[in-house]
């Protein structure tokens, strides 16, 4: 009797393995007139696509592997609520700032393309960094809310160190809106801020604040005879802790035993008079907050689609080492359809999350169209709430197809399914989200721009094999614009469809997109996404929204 030990494969550098992201890349860089400088990240990718299946990747194991203590005393009796990481959590930190994670969106170096080349950085770093992402997600989205709102002080101090491509004085920013009432509806937020001796103190317990480690968050409070509701809430920076570094009036209760996200400390925590500054004036503090959670939803669907890439990545690689019934795992038709199937959803996400990247960066250097700011607006919305739904369903694929194997811890696999399901959940769950897209429709006209985008991206698709799939999307876009014709006077069948009709945007605009793309690559004799449009293809975009 032999024994059989199952061989497989090492992960490959994730930029050079990856088709996609180079034919994506090849195109912005020939057609965009910023391609020259485009073309110089290049060589960078490369570097950080090969470090992402190496060093990032045993770093990543090992945070896992050691997990967020908290010490609530001190070995004499003191308080001190110290929350303890694993040596190579904060090894990921000095690394994600090497890279530039956060600081490439912001030195603006390539002008509107700045936001793309982070993006694909987060994406090639994500999967292997234990979700160290979380907290560069929430800086980055407070570094955005302070650029635009934060007083010239907090644009000299927390703006620089969020923005620092030095490890030695680069901050992370924590982001604390959930309270035992309830997280996504804010407007119960029952956090006060008081004046005293003229600084803004708060009160108030936070049942769920991710990266307690941070050195500052943003969060919201109630200032004395603010109106009920979201209209009386403002939006407050914070230190974590004072100059003695003491925790700023901080109680940590405990450290949340989640399903994943094992690496990352996320602390329920009650504030006693935390000395807080105002961020802009009183009010608008949910106005102000969304630019900061516009930024980490975009994270939050570059990570979900980078989940996916490695998900597959990896069935992949194991479908030509296993050999079952006769033959190799890709030799069997049925297989290999499952996971061509899984492709088309990542090749879909892809997409859809590099537009609205383009987007936000055109926004943030005052490139954009008329129009293209409320189609950022619609689709950071639907990109979020759709890819991660995409993410959880390809991830839980990808373990069923390694049998048993995806089924325990030591493989690593069963992670990508526990911090999958935190996509759907953090920064909005898919409800929370389609009412959001309604809002912006409503508030915004944001159909407008978002039907005339479509109509652009399918108006080059002329190859004879697209043209049947251009016309059904053509037909799909008019049937949701009916949709929302015979129901906009009716707001309980507006409401009771929303998630339908968020998910047939979404559908609809990812196959214009997968058309558009698909036609420049033909024209460049590349077939791949062919197959991925014939599968996306045998979705029905308004199957939700058709008993209307």
């Amino acid at each position: 009797m032999t024994d059989f030990i199952q061989k497989t494969t090492p992960l490959k550098n994730t930029y050079l393995s990856d088709s996609l992201l180079q034919s994506y890349l090849a195109r912005k860089i020939a057609e965009s007139p910023h391609g020259p400088l485009l073309s110089e990240i290049i060589p960078g990718l490369e570097a950080l696509g090969e470090r992402a299946v190496s060093e990032i990747l045993n770093l990543g194991y090992q945070a896992e592997a050691e997990q967020p203590e908290h010490i609530p005393y001190s070995p004499w009796g003191e308080r001190i609520d110290e929350i303890k990481v694993s040596d190579a959590w904060t090894h990921l930190a000095r690394i994600a700032v090497e890279e530039k994670l956060i600081a490439t969106a912001y030195d603006r170096k390539h002008k509107s393309w700045s936001r793309v080349h982070q993006m694909i950085r987060i994406y090639l770093f994500g999967p292997s960094a234990a979700l160290y992402t979380c907290p560069l997600a929430m800086s980055d989205g407070a570094a955005r809310a302070i650029e635009l709102y934060g007083s010239d002080e907090l644009k000299k101090t927390a703006f620089r160190y969020l923005t620092s491509s030095d490890p030695t004085s680069f901050w992370t920013s924590g982001q604390w809106m959930t309270e035992k009432t309830g997280g996504s509806d804010v407007a119960l937020t029952t956090t006060e801020a008081k004046l005293e001796d003229n600084q803004y103190h708060l009160y108030g317990t936070k049942w769920f604040t991710s990266s307690t480690t941070s050195e500052m968050a943003m969060t919201l409070a109630r200032t004395p005879n603010a109106p009920a509701g979201s209209k009386g809430l403002s939006l407050f920076f914070l230190r974590m802790r004072d100059s003695q570094n003491k925790l700023n009036h901080i109680f940590i209760h405990r450290l949340k035993d989640k399903l994943g996200t094992k690496a990352l400390p996320t602390a329920e925590l009650t504030l006693q008079g935390t000395v807080a500054e105002l961020v802009g004036s009183q009010g608008d503090g949910i106005k102000k907050i969304a630019s900061l959670f516009n930024i980490t939803r975009i994270w939050n669907a570059c990570t979900a689609v980078s989940f996916m890439r490695r998900g597959i990545t990896l069935a992949e690689d194991f479908s030509k080492q296993r050999f079952a019934f006769g033959k190799n795992l890709d030799e069997h038709a049925l297989h290999t359809e499952t996971l061509l199937d899984l492709n088309a959803e990542f090749v879909a996400g892809f997409l859809l999350v590099m537009k609205v990247s383009e987007l936000l960066g055109k926004e943030e250097c005052n490139e954009d169209l008329p129009g293209e700011s409320a189609l950022l607006r619609i689709l950071t919305p639907l990109a979020k709430l759709y890819t991660a739904k995409q993410s959880i369903a390809v991830s839980s694929e990808v373990l069923e197809s390694f049998g048993g194997a995806g089924y325990v811890e030591d493989t690593h696999l069963p992670r990508l399914l526990r911090d999958s399901q935190v996509l759907s959940i953090w920064e909005g769950t898919t409800n929370v989200l389609s009412l959001d897209t309604l809002r912006a429709i409503q508030k915004e006209n944001a159909l407008i721009p978002f039907f005339k985008s479509s109509t652009e991206l399918l108006n080059s698709v002329t190859q004879p094999d697209l043209v049947p799939f251009k016309t059904k999307t053509e037909i799909a876009l008019q049937e949701i614009k009916s949709f929302f014709e015979t129901t906009q006077k009716n707001e309980t069948q507006l409401l009771k469809k929303s998630r339908s009709a968020s998910y047939a945007l979404a559908e609809t605009y990812m196959s214009a997109l997968m058309l558009n793309h698909c036609q420049w690559a033909l024209q460049n004799n590349d077939t791949s996404l062919m197959d991925p449009i014939h599968r996306w293809h045998q979705k029905n975009f308004i199957r939700g929204i058709l008993d209307n």
